[in-house]
């Protein structure tokens, strides 16, 4: 296949930033992702555009991408907007690689960018989640995760009023109870992924949440849907993320000597399954998809960033990734593999859970995080000598697993 590079990256810092537009965070984005790749707008042939909550909570339903590039001085060339959930980012720069493998273009930005805090908007900001599962189904849905509560759910937390429900907070809750089930991972274990987590953020100035926390304090935190507590859980965030992606031909013209080689991105869809069968994953189908393409093994891999949309989701996605055989995600965890420090550290930018989760933005900032890493910039979360990549981004809810999930294996361009 064509070589395809990642030329330069840039992201914002993440929060929730009353008082900042798509279009604010879209511009800021960009602007550091082309000054990183020494390239400028007249440079970029085609465009992907990342949002997902825009159409829902401003009504900007369907030139989201033209919108927000026009003003930045992108005029002519072809932008096309992306929608998959929480996989939208990853998933647009997926369509970028396959259109300059294509020789459609040499040289091309992706951008991710989205606005979920809107306080007076609350019902609006939590409805919105929503659509990432088959709202004609939603009832159903619900009725099997509210059944598997009723058989997973211990006595004693039955019940027990959390507040606003989530239904996909419900969702990986009850996988996670059938993880448990299965293989005796414990809710200790994922308190142990969120501490972890929580820590490295604290060495990620541009996390949204800098803020250590104790597993017990993980333990002792506002129960959502057993066994996830709050610390466990992706918070709502605002953020963006842009990467200038291009050919051979085209990183000539750019900085080659800070590029990122993609060595394989693939993107699988749900499937029929029973819910305890995790041979089958989702996120297992398409990593294979992704290491084949890559021509590497997973013992080849040398930091991950996953898709924590959940401290289990971590768990199941280590092992979906194959860095440790299946249902021994929590032991695997508990021994401290996945730490900095560890045998293959796992969301040194703090993760979803921490770092934050715009979501049309997220898959970006995955990238954005193992590029630092393999360029060895990472400062005091650095993972020393990492040469291999893989970033797995999961998004929306079907039935009994992610609706879209996008592996990508990058490695450094330079290596030898």
């Amino acid at each position: 296949m064509t070589d395809v590079f990642i030329a330069g990256i840039g992201m914002t810092s993440l929060g929730k930033f009353v008082d900042r537009s798509v279009k604010q965070l879209s511009a800021e984005a960009v602007s550091l992702a082309l000054s990183d790749a020494d390239a400028e707008k007249s440079d970029i042939q085609a465009a992907w555009f990342s949002n997902t909550r825009q159409g829902l909570l401003e009504g900007q339903n369907g030139i989201r991408g033209q919108c927000a590039l026009r003003p930045l001085g992108f005029e002519g060339i072809p932008i096309t907007n992306v929608e998959n959930a929480c996989a939208s980012g990853s998933s647009a720069l997926l369509q970028a690689v396959a259109h300059i493998r294509a020789q459609m273009c040499d040289i091309a930005i992706v951008v991710g960018a989205e606005k979920m805090f809107f306080p007076e908007n609350r019902d609006g900001m939590f409805r919105a989640f929503l659509g990432g599962t088959d709202i004609h189904r939603l009832q159903e849905f619900q009725n099997m995760v509210e059944q598997q509560a009723i058989e997973q759910i211990p006595e004693a937390f039955r019940g027990v009023d959390t507040g606003q429900k989530s239904f996909f907070m419900d969702s990986y809750a009850a996988q996670a109870r059938l993880h448990m089930q299965r293989f005796g991972t414990t809710q200790k274990q994922l308190a142990m992924v969120a501490s972890k987590n929580h820590w490295h953020s604290t060495m990620n100035p541009a996390a949204q949440y800098q803020q250590e926390f104790s597993v017990d304090e993980v333990l002792n935190g506002r129960l959502i849907s057993w066994p996830f507590t709050l610390p466990m859980c992706a918070p709502i965030s605002d953020g963006a993320a842009a990467a200038v992606v291009c050919s051979a031909k085209g990183l000539s013209k750019l900085n080659a000597k800070r590029a990122i080689k993609i060595r394989g991105i693939s993107l699988a869809s749900s499937s029929n399954r029973a819910p305890d069968e995790f041979e089958r994953h989702i996120g297992r189908v398409a990593a294979s998809a992704a290491y084949e393409q890559a021509s590497i093994d997973p013992a080849d891999v040398d930091v991950v960033e996953v898709h924590d949309a959940t401290a289990y989701s971590e768990i199941q996605q280590i092992e979906n990734l194959m860095l440790c055989p299946l249902g021994e995600g929590g032991g695997f965890t508990e021994k401290g593999e996945t730490k900095l420090g560890g045998k293959v550290p796992v969301n040194p930018s703090g993760g979803l859970v921490s770092k934050g989760h715009p979501v049309g933005a997220t898959g970006i900032m995955q990238i954005h995080e193992l590029m630092t890493q393999l360029r060895g910039e990472a400062g005091k979360r650095q993972v020393l000598d990492c040469k291999v990549a893989v970033a797995e981004n999961g998004g929306g809810f079907y039935e009994t697993e992610e609706a879209a999930t996008v592996v990508t294996v990058l490695e450094r361009a330079n290596r030898t």
